[in-house]
């Protein structure tokens, strides 16, 4: 009975192997190429391998494969646009759209753009990152000390929610990436210039630091895997690993992640055990012909 079944366990994985499309490889490419000068800052992994990566300078949106490292530009974007943070959810894609103070919806699959939501009409803002949670998507503004939130239905109008509590802004970049609980009850915010970490009630915008044992400034997206929290931390090129408490009122740094083809990672994202980080290259200067790209990582055990 056992060689029957090993039997068959191989025939399933050389039928898998055999009906792969030529040319594609069972490890996926550490570094994936996006398109020169695109300006990419966030990222979202939607269903299955799948990745979309959008344009700071046009809002443009590019799709590609984990597997393969190929893609092609779903939506060119347009003037007036941009895109900074980027969150997949219900074949839809949610995204902040920084100085032009608007959240865009776009569909995952065709491309088109569903909705542009006016999120604030201040002039000095940067609406930085999104994540959904129950029903809506929270956007923060790295300028302006609220959060804006928009129900994900067909109707979703736009709910600005100051935050209180124990984050002050200052001068420079504050609010930034942003992250929920699995129930969503919860969000969790990362401060960049000052390196502070705040859980956030999401009705009333009420922040409570989380202690952590040392500051994580430049601070950008976030991933909440568990009790986990990956931080990016931009132009210092590292991804700090954060264990938090069970009541996140409290956490320890226990490792920086580094990796030689960072180049001033903006946002992370999670496909398995695989962690995606986003090339930002801002000590870059961005002309049409400069590289950027995906770097591919490992979870911390």
């Amino acid at each position: 009975m056992r060689k029957v079944t090993i039997l068959v366990a191989w025939l399933a994985v050389a039928g898998a192997i055999l009906a792969a499309p030529l040319g594609a490889s069972a490890r996926f490419p550490e570094l994936i190429a996006l398109p020169d000068g695109f300006r990419p800052e966030g990222i979202a992994i939607g269903n299955g391998p799948t990745f979309y990566v959008g344009s700071i300078g046009t809002g443009a949106i590019y799709r590609g494969d984990l597997r393969t490292g190929e893609g092609a530009i779903l939506n060119p974007g347009a003037t007036g646009r941009a895109a900074i943070g980027v969150v997949f959810d219900d074949g839809k894609l949610f995204v902040a759209g920084g100085p032009t103070g608007k959240g865009f919806v776009y569909d995952a699959r065709t491309g088109a753009l569903l909705a542009t939501h006016q999120l604030t009409t201040e002039s000095d803002t940067f609406v930085n990152d999104v994540v959904v949670a129950r029903g809506a998507a929270y956007f923060t503004d790295s300028r302006q000390p609220a959060l804006y939130r928009v129900g994900t239905g067909e109707n979703g109008g736009v709910t600005t929610i100051p935050l209180i509590g124990d984050i002050h802004y200052i001068a420079g970049n504050n609010a930034n990436g942003i992250e929920a609980t699995p129930n969503g009850k919860t969000l969790v915010i990362v401060q960049s210039n000052t390196g502070k970490v705040f859980r956030v009630e999401p009705a009333s915008g009420e922040t409570t630091e989380i202690t952590l044992d040392e500051t994580v400034v430049n601070g950008d997206g976030l991933l909440l895997d568990g009790r986990t929290l990956y931080v990016v931390q931009n132009r210092l090129n590292q991804v700090a690993v954060v264990r938090l408490d069970t009541r996140l009122a409290s956490g320890e740094v226990v490792t920086h992640i580094t990796d030689s083809d960072f180049d001033v990672p903006s946002t992370i994202d999670e496909f398995g055990n695989r962690l995606y980080a986003v090339n930002a290259r801002f000590t870059t200067p961005s002309t049409p012909t400069t590289a950027y790209s995906l770097a591919q990582f490992r979870k911390v055990p």
